[in-house]
């Protein structure tokens, strides 16, 4: 193991270049540094030692040149820092070299910390595979756990209405049918009745969060998004698409008339032009580029809304333990 992590230099050659994991390393090492800071021109700097030492014939490798490393990392920061402004967590400063990472007990930031460190453990990425701090099965338990509270208030904001935090296991221990019966006696379109056939011991159908932003007559037709929450290699084979008619058909014996509205919530941050497919294939989607935005904006929908959002209360805890995490790695991480 080691005290410092790791530049997947990898993630250079052969053409295989990964700017957002580039820009997830700048962010990483920014998070764990003693004064909160790194410089993008040390990552270019580390590429070329690293080249130098292990790469000693290029015959069938082309190494990423330092200008293009920086240029398109950067860029990448530059996308991030303007999709979520002020709860983005680090800030660049004129010269566009130095970061800084300003993390405060804010919960879309603390949002955005728990997504970074979930898409950079392995096997999803190499940054963090030998970093002797790396999170714990159990701390890996609760980072999901923390993320999928974090989708539910992220689903809230985005319907601007109630949500409940219905994957398995659920916060108030309830059993599946139990669950859906409570959430259908708000929302009231269709009668929960499971139909012949269906599991005896379901957890959740794949369905991970309901958030819903009813009408005062209590009619159908509104706003109702159901969401998969995923955090591993494998989110775009769990999309909703294809399943909610499914799920309808299982468990109402009165189908509701409402739309179900696909979501996928992830950690990831995806480019552009990655990200259009995604929608294509998963529904709307909520990722590390949208999600901590929202979760900010579910506190602000609380305050001035008399309204449930599961799991909203548990945020707390996940700020603590990513302020934790962070200054354990602080007092062993070696500089670049």
């Amino acid at each position: 193991m080691s005290s410092s992590i790791y530049l997947p230099i990898d993630q250079l050659v052969n053409g295989q270049i990964d700017f957002d994991m580039m820009a997830d390393f700048v962010e990483l090492s920014a998070l764990f540094a003693k004064d909160s800071t790194t410089l993008l021109s040390d990552l270019a700097n580390q590429n070329s030692i690293i080249a130098e030492e292990d790469y000693t014939s290029l015959d069938d490798k082309i190494i990423l040149g330092d200008d293009e490393m920086l240029n398109g990392t950067l860029s990448r920061i530059e996308g991030r820092l303007k999709s979520l402004d002020f709860i983005y967590p680090f800030k660049l400063d004129s010269t566009g070299d130095l970061l800084k990472c300003v993390l405060s007990e804010d919960y879309g930031q603390t949002a955005y910390i728990v997504s970074l460190i979930l898409s950079n453990l392995p096997p999803l990425s190499p940054i963090l595979s030998e970093f002797d701090l790396l999170p714990t099965e159990e701390g890996e338990q609760k980072l999901r756990k923390f993320f999928q509270y974090f989708a539910t208030a992220a689903l809230a904001a985005e319907v601007q209405g109630m949500a409940w935090s219905f994957g398995f296991p659920r916060p108030d221990g309830s059993g599946f049918l139990v669950k859906l019966e409570q959430i259908w006696q708000i929302l009231g379109d269709g009668h929960v009745e499971p139909q012949i056939g269906v599991s005896k011991s379901p957890k959740d159908d794949k369905v991970d969060v309901f958030a819903a932003r009813v009408h005062r007559d209590g009619l159908p037709g509104f706003l109702l998004a159901v969401a998969q929450v995923a955090t591993g290699k494998n989110a775009p084979e769990k999309s909703l698409r294809g399943h909610l008619s499914t799920f309808k058909s299982r468990w109402f014996h009165r189908q509701p008339v409402t739309d179900f509205i696909p979501y996928m919530i992830v950690p990831f941050a995806r480019p552009d032009d990655k990200f259009v497919d995604d929608v294509r294939t998963m529904g709307n989607v909520l990722h590390r580029l949208r999600m901590p935005l929202r979760v900010a904006e579910a506190g602000q929908l609380l305050a001035k809304e008399d309204i449930t959002i599961e799991g909203y209360d548990q945020l707390s805890e996940a700020t603590t333990w990513v302020i934790d995490y962070r200054e354990r790695a602080r007092t062993s991480v070696t500089p670049l």
